[in-house]
């Protein structure tokens, strides 16, 4: 399971590389542990030249109650053994917290990396994945508006979609990938005209060949640390943090669901990434 990544935020670099408008004020701060229930921008299929922040975890609009759903597998309930070899139909079509969302409410989740751990030891052994070739990219993800009808507050939200693991994933143990968007892709993913067939054919495992993968602290798992020092290597035989072996240059994916206890602080302010 996995449910932390990075957000770096340089708003000149967010306007060039995506397309959008600079907002003028920054409402979200760098973060190098966004949490279940922590805001970050995206860029939403409605206002694709707009960065906006919303929440991390997604409340579908129809809920009772606040759900906090970090990510969601493209397979849906196909796929229950995680085969990586999975060519299967695509049940998050027909899953009523994401039927609606996959089809008209997608949007780029903008990061620099994120954390994930052996599927057994999770973020007991944490690691921080990255690209070698591009130091902001997207996931696929998609969001929702929920409004609390007891107080009228109204969440945006947002989950990011999963997919099988790829080689990388299963050297360092984790079973899961998140649906990492080539960049010729991005437009495409947010064009509410694009069939759904070629929608779905989107979500795939990324190559692990332009990732690389770190052994990070375990003071990764509060979700109240945010700052930089989280995603620096350690070294991966110190008994001080865990005992793993990085058998060679590991390098990408993860991510699974998460269930959120409590609420995390905001972020303070950080500075850009190495």
């Amino acid at each position: 399971m996995c449910g932390r990544f990075v957000q770096v935020v340089d708003i000149a670099f967010f306007v060039s590389r995506f397309g959008v408008k600079n907002p003028g004020e920054i409402t979200v701060q760098s973060s190098y542990n966004v949490s279940p229930g922590d805001m970050a921008y995206v860029i939403t299929d409605d206002k694709p030249d707009q960065l906006q922040a919303f929440q991390f975890g997604l409340t579908p609009g129809w809920a009772q109650k606040p759900m906090y759903l970090i990510n969601a597998r493209s397979e849906g309930d196909f796929n229950p053994q995680n085969d990586p070899g999975y060519q299967g139909p695509m049940g998050i079509a027909s899953k009523p917290s994401f039927r609606t969302s996959i089809r008209s409410k997608r949007c780029l989740v903008i990061t620099s990396g994120y954390i994930e751990g052996p599927e057994k030891e999770r973020l007991n052994k944490p690691f921080f994945l990255s690209r070698k070739d591009e130091a902001t990219f997207a996931f696929a993800g998609i969001w929702d508006t929920w409004v609390n009808h007891t107080t009228g507050e109204v969440v945006n939200s947002f989950s990011i979609i999963t997919t099988v693991a790829n080689s990388v994933t299963q050297e360092i143990g984790h079973h899961r990938s998140p649906v990492i968007l080539d960049q010729k892709d991005e437009k495409d993913w947010l064009d509410d005209t694009l069939p759904l067939e070629s929608v779905l054919g989107l979500l795939k495992p990324y190559s692990g060949d332009h990732f690389k993968a770190v052994p990070i602290s375990i003071r990764i798992k509060d979700p109240k640390n945010k700052g930089k020092e989280l995603i620096l290597p350690i070294d991966p035989d110190s008994s001080s943090t865990y005992d793993v072996t990085v058998k060679r240059d590991l390098r990408l994916e993860g991510m699974g669901s998460y269930k959120r206890k409590d609420k995390p602080e905001s972020p303070p302010a950080q500075g850009t990434l190495f």
